[in-house]
């Protein structure tokens, strides 16, 4: 039974991840049909940015943090503990890894994190490598949920993780041509931008199909780490996604993205969930 449970939940979490992957690589191929205009491509990744931020805002309430204290009641715990307790280590854990892994965020000059001699266009990728990863964790723990709920229950869980997918996998559409579009300004060829555009994704798939393996033994946990996946996520936002949203002359684009992403995610949250 627990294998059976396992199964379904690798497939469920290869099949939601590999879309959410597979839109990461559509929006990076939008830089094959754009030429190297800044102004253009500004306005575009500043809209791009903020969508995907109001995405992440929404998904990280109603398909992560709800989620946490409803189940942490069921298991006779007090909700908002491990709720407010998950979250802050997502936080913790996002503020490490800013800390060490060496980045660098389009528009800016100096990278982040530890020294080392990357170049350029490998530190850009992995800006958004960087939280690339609470989106993979946060489908795979859905659906983990899902696979190991049985009745109505799981079939709500199914529900919003789907729903969880759907909406990662839209911002992840701009957010692969947020990549790209960086990338092809600092003077890569448009095959090798929409390439690394493409790869920043793939942690996704990896990190949802690890949640999914090791759920058997985190179980007891999961309201935590469902908590912590949005702590990971709102630390994105709120560092990287909204301020880069609205550097420069294009502010309130950036802002109506966010609201747009915002009310498309729970929008799908609600509908599905």
């Amino acid at each position: 039974m627990f294998e059976s449970t396992i199964v379904r939940g690798l497939i469920w979490a290869a099949a939601g991840c590999g879309f959410t992957w597979l839109m990461t690589t559509a929006g990076s191929a939008v830089v094959l049909f754009t030429g190297k205009d800044p102004e253009r491509g500004k306005l575009t990744h500043h809209i791009f940015l903020g969508f995907a931020a109001g995405v992440m805002i929404a998904a990280s309430v109603w398909s992560l943090l709800n989620p946490a204290i409803e189940q942490a009641e069921e298991l006779g715990q007090v909700g908002w503990i491990p709720a407010a307790g998950g979250f802050l280590l997502g936080v913790a854990f996002l503020i490490v890894l800013d800390t060490l892994l060496p980045h660098l965020h389009a528009g800016s000059a100096e990278p982040e994190g530890l020294e080392c001699d990357w170049k350029r266009t490998t530190l850009l990728v992995s800006a958004v490598t960087l939280h690339n990863i609470p989106e993979g964790m946060s489908v795979g723990l859905l659906f983990a949920m899902a696979s190991q709920t049985a009745g109505a229950a799981g079939d709500a869980y199914l529900g919003m993780a789907v729903a969880l997918a759907i909406g990662i996998g839209l911002q992840n559409f701009p957010e692969g041509a947020a990549v790209s579009l960086p990338l092809r300004r600092e003077g890569a060829s448009r095959l090798k931008a929409f390439a690394m555009g493409s790869l920043s994704g793939i942690v996704e798939p990896i990190f949802g199909i690890l949640v999914v393996l090791a759920s058997g033994w985190i179980a007891p946990f999961m309201p935590w780490f469902l908590a912590f996946a949005a702590g990971a996520m709102i630390y994105v936002v709120v560092e990287e996604l909204i301020p880069e949203a609205h550097l420069g002359e294009h502010s309130n684009v950036g802002t109506l993205g966010v609201i747009a992403g915002f009310v498309i995610m729970m929008v799908l949250d609600v509908a599905l969930g």
